[in-house]
């Protein structure tokens, strides 16, 4: 009898397929079977707010004082009120922008104080000389502070016949800036 030689060949494509998918295979089973902890939490309701910064003048777009026929000795006096009407403390400064008409512009003069007791002097000096050296500093206004303050404006008695007709005018602006930024830690 005859014997043949009954040895199968596998293609090729077939000896390279066959281990490669094995190994795929087993590295689907290895991802697949592992077991993995798992945790979240979650911060709900973060909210972030601006404040306000904002004032109120008691005699805003009008005069704090006003006198004609002022003669030697005289005085004229105004009050004024301004509120920090916002939610954010503020640091307030005052300018003024004034002419003074009078010969000798000494003769003129103006006194600025609180009118919370104790009275205390703000600012005196000759008018329209109040912020030549730039704005007059107030201080820190907390949220919803009011302060009053008491303008008096006094012709010396001194004053001579050169200073019949002359006149002074101002104008004042009130300037509020939020105090320095701050960080809180919560």
């Amino acid at each position: 009898m005859s014997r043949h030689n009954t040895t199968r060949t596998r293609p090729i494509a077939a000896r390279i397929l066959i281990p490669v998918a094995t190994l795929i295979a087993a590295a689907a089973l290895t991802v697949g079977t592992g077991a993995d902890f798992v945790s979240n939490s979650t911060n709900t309701a973060n909210s972030y707010a601006t404040g306000t910064l904002t004032q109120s003048n008691s005699k805003a777009n009008a005069a704090i004082f006003s006198l004609s026929n002022l003669k030697p000795g005289d005085s004229v006096v105004g009050k004024v009120t301004i509120t920090n009407t916002g939610t954010l403390a503020s640091t307030f400064k005052l300018t003024e922008n004034a002419t003074n008409g009078f010969v000798n512009k000494s003769n003129l003069t103006l006194r600025i104080t609180t009118a919370a007791a104790p009275t205390t002097t703000v600012w005196t000096g000759t008018f329209g000389a109040l912020t030549t050296a730039g704005p007059l500093a107030l201080g820190d206004f907390g949220a919803g502070e009011a302060r009053e303050y008491i303008f008096t404006v006094t012709l010396a008695q001194s004053a001579d016949n050169t200073e019949q007709g002359k006149s002074a005018s101002a104008s004042y602006t009130w300037d509020a800036v939020q105090t320095a930024a701050s960080t809180y830690n919560q």
